[in-house]
């Protein structure tokens, strides 16, 4: 699917809800795109999964602000989101994430932050899922 089509079919989706997120905050390594930053040569340029540009482009068309979450062995995600909330103001329940890993959406969701799981990185499927399930929970 060309990015225009993704785009196109994003800002669909998007538009069918009644309550957006706030702030839609992504995990990098094999949500954004398929490798570990840290085992990439600094000279590689990195290419993100299929439907990731298309989603991204759709989000800022819509006004919705995005951040990354960047997981270091030193600290826990729930930290990286208490310093999310406290530079944004944005409040948790506000808050749409996606992630690879099962661990980080249970820890992230007791926050009150609506997580989702990708399995292949983030597609279509998964944005509809987390709108869906954002809304849902907002309700």
């Amino acid at each position: 699917m060309a990015e225009s089509r993704v785009k196109e079919e994003a800002l669909q989706i998007i538009g069918l809800c009644q309550v957006l997120p706030r702030l839609v905050v992504f995990d990098l390594d094999y949500t954004l795109w398929p490798f570990y930053c840290e085992c990439r040569s600094k000279r590689e340029m990195p290419s993100l999964y299929p439907h990731a540009e298309g989603i991204l482009y759709a989000l800022k068309e819509k006004g919705i602000d995005m951040a990354i979450e960047i997981f270091s062995s030193w600290s826990h995600k729930t930290e990286h989101f208490q310093r999310i909330h406290r530079r944004t103001g944005v409040p948790f329940n506000s808050m749409l994430f996606f992630d690879d890993e099962d661990r980080n959406i249970e820890s992230v969701s007791k926050t009150g932050v609506t997580s989702i799981l990708v399995g292949n990185g983030l597609n279509i499927g998964a944005l509809r899922q987390g709108l869906t399930k954002f809304s849902q929970n907002s309700a």
